[in-house]
């Protein structure tokens, strides 16, 4: 699913009323979409106050105040001006609003509720007309202002969002928290108003996947609306994507006749004295996430801690002396024929330390190796300032008609390094650097941090929208190199790099929701990295596109309004 900026979904919206669809229908699909949300996941029968601005974002909240009355809920539309401000569609759904209150009759539970009908609709020119629209509030539908408003907020907008901020009132908004600038990529808005669910329609603007949109609700949800905009619309020169669409590929049934010789044998490289846990980690979720047979190849001294881990996992000791590194005796062509055969995909790096040889080790099996590779923690540290080998590799790799997959997951320090870099200029241009690193050496990266990037060989970049801060603890990494290389090893196989894509983010975004699911069943100060492993079950199991066929960038469809 395809990123935009506030232009493109403008221009978005043209292509289909070139097409043949009026801005009415949008009109009537985006309100029915906001109303049907706030049916099924905000259930109750408390008055919704519907804040409309005198644009086309106050016109869908009208449509949706419309809905909700028709569904039995008892709306007030408080329209943040007079009605003969209204112009064109916006102007259309007032009169329908107003046109619907005059011929509702009031029911014993309006009546009762102080409410003279199911609709009622409000012109408000003051503060004092404002509060007292928004008196009894159980929900607020935010449309005051979308996707084309550029910030700062004023007058009576401004005053509501100060007044739902003195709240707890809980609020939906409409396509943005009124305020909130479409096209910002920063992680909150100042001056916006708050939110605890927001429903766009067609794709998510970059504000979407990068701003944390409901502060205050770890998982609060931010949801997508198909609202019968053709695909051919839909177009972004940003180069950007939403990783959560490669989710897909891990929801289709396996073949009735699967055999773990057709889901890949995953290698996983690493481990040193007193790093048991990193292997071991790793090779666990390797195993959770599908892989058919996970092999730990980890030095000799610690094959009983690794073992300990699960009984499935297979084992290989690396030959090497303490404090020496590993021997590049296992690098000759018969030692390293005995250690890759039947693997289809390599992780190398969790928890092997940067001790003597290993690391010129690791540089000599990542030129050797032409099998897909995942490269993390002390691998990438092998690699600092010699990235060149990357590029070199992939090219060799070209030229024998072999074409090499390569996927790095550094965190920002380990990024820093492999580029030369502070943590701080890798931060202030993450899409820029990963886009540019990815394309020029020839890899794939997935950048980790807030709103992790996966970085194609071709320049494309996906968002991913899952994970939550009970993830910031160690084993984390370990966890994503098993689930990267699990998902290469059963998905990457037949249709090149495109299968390459689709299973890093699928792998990125599955562990994030493992740690959404993990964060929810206990608490974010408590969560170990091997507890998102326990929960990578749920993450499968879960559905991007809920019932009413809203697509959740972030919260999860389970958890209604997030904790």
């Amino acid at each position: 699913m395809k990123i935009l900026t506030a232009e493109e979904m403008g221009a978005a919206d043209r292509r289909s009323v070139e097409a043949g669809i009026p801005v009415w229908a949008l009109m009537q699909s985006a309100g029915a979409a906001v109303a049907r949300f706030c049916e099924r996941r905000l259930k109750g029968d408390g008055l919704v106050v519907v804040l409309a601005g005198k644009g086309n974002n106050g016109g869908d909240g009208m449509v949706a105040a419309v809905r909700l009355a028709e569904a039995g809920r008892s709306v007030r539309v408080a329209l943040l001006g007079t009605a003969t401000e209204l112009k064109g569609e916006a102007g259309r759904a007032l009169g329908a609003a107003v046109e619907a209150s005059t011929q509702q009759e009031p029911t014993s539970q309006t009546r009762d509720a102080g409410h003279p009908s199911l609709l009622e609709v409000r012109e408000i020119s003051d503060e004092e007309g404002l509060r007292a629209a928004l008196e009894g509030a159980g929900l607020v539908v935010d449309a005051v202002v979308g996707t084309g408003f550029r910030p700062p907020l004023r007058g009576l907008a401004a005053a509501a969002r100060a007044m739902l901020e003195a709240s707890t009132v809980a609020v939906v908004a409409v396509d943005l928290p009124s305020g909130w600038d479409a096209d910002s990529m920063e992680e909150t808005a100042e001056g916006a108003f708050r939110a605890d669910a927001v429903v766009t329609f067609a794709a998510p603007k970059l504000a979407h996947v990068f701003g944390h949109m409901t502060a205050g609700k770890t998982f609060g949800p931010v949801v997508v609306a198909g609202i019968g905009t053709p695909e051919e619309a839909i177009q972004s020169a940003t180069g950007l994507t939403w990783g959560g669409s490669a989710k897909a590929i891990a929801e289709a049934p396996r073949a009735i006749d699967g055999n773990k010789g057709r889901l890949g044998h995953v290698l996983l490289v690493g481990g040193a004295l007193g790093k048991a846990g990193a292997p071991s980690m790793a090779s666990l979720a390797a195993m959770r996430a599908g892989a058919g047979l996970v092999t730990a190849a980890v030095p000799r001294e610690i094959l009983g801690t690794v073992a300990a881990i699960a009984p499935e996992l297979m084992l290989l000791g690396l030959k090497g002396l303490e404090g020496e590194g590993l021997s590049m005796e296992l690098l000759e062509e018969e030692a390293l024929g005995k250690l890759l055969k039947g693997i289809s995909v390599v992780g190398i790096g969790p928890g092997l330390g940067q001790e003597g040889t290993t690391p010129e080790w690791v540089r000599m099996f990542v030129e050797k190796v032409t099998l897909p590779m995942v490269i993390d923690a002390d691998a990438l540290n092998a690699l600092a300032g010699r990235t060149w080998l990357l590029k070199a590799a992939v090219e060799t790799g070209k030229t024998a008609g072999k074409p090499r997959t390569i996927v790095l997951t550094p965190h920002p320090g380990e990024m820093a390094r492999l580029v030369g870099m502070t943590v701080k200029e890798v931060e202030a241009d993450r899409v820029g650097l990963a886009r540019r690193f990815a394309t020029e050496h020839g890899v794939t990266l997935v950048l980790k941090g807030w709103r992790t990037l996966v970085a194609h060989p071709d320049g494309r970049i996906a968002v991913n929208t899952t994970g939550n801060p009970s993830m910031a603890k160690g084993g984390s990494g370990d966890i994503l190199t098993g689930i990267v290389s699990a998902m290469l090893a059963q998905y990457a196989g037949a249709e090149g790099q495109e299968d390459v894509a689709q299973a890093v983010e699928a792998a990125v975004f599955l562990h994030g929701l493992a740690g959404d699911f993990a964060c929810l069943a206990q608490d974010e100060h408590t969560v170990l990295a091997t507890d998102t492993v326990g929960h990578l079950w749920q993450a499968f199991r879960a559905r991007v596109m809920d019932e009413d066929g809203l697509i959740w960038v972030s919260g999860t469809a389970t958890n209604g309004m997030g904790r």
